[in-house]
């Protein structure tokens, strides 16, 4: 159940990063509010996660894969270009999420 809470809380963050730019620096109402409640609803269930999953493990995971995501949708919804840079980039966020994985397996 620890991992549905921290999957929920990745969903619910990148739900409210995604909303960020719509907001237009907060000064429109509906984007804020969405914004705002993924955030709120992401640390919810984070807080939930980490009662049994350790706080390195679940942040790595959290920010990690969160990124990861953020990265696709702002590629494949927001017009950002994705170079090879980036792709780099997040191949070594991502490896040092599951090297973190690997050492907390043990």
């Amino acid at each position: 159940m620890p991992y549905v809470f921290l999957i929920a809380a990745i969903a619910a963050e990148v739900f409210g990063t995604s909303l960020l730019k719509s907001t237009e620096g907060f000064t429109k109402l509906w984007p804020t509010v969405g914004c705002l409640a993924g955030y709120i609803l992401a640390f919810v269930f984070l807080s939930q996660a980490v009662k049994t999953v350790p706080v390195g493990i679940a942040y790595a995971m959290w920010s990690g894969l969160g990124t990861a995501a953020i990265v696709a949708i702002g590629a494949a919804f927001l017009g950002e270009p994705l170079t090879a840079t980036k792709v780099f980039g997040l191949g070594l966020v991502v490896s040092g999420v599951v090297v973190l994985n690997l050492g907390g397996a043990h």
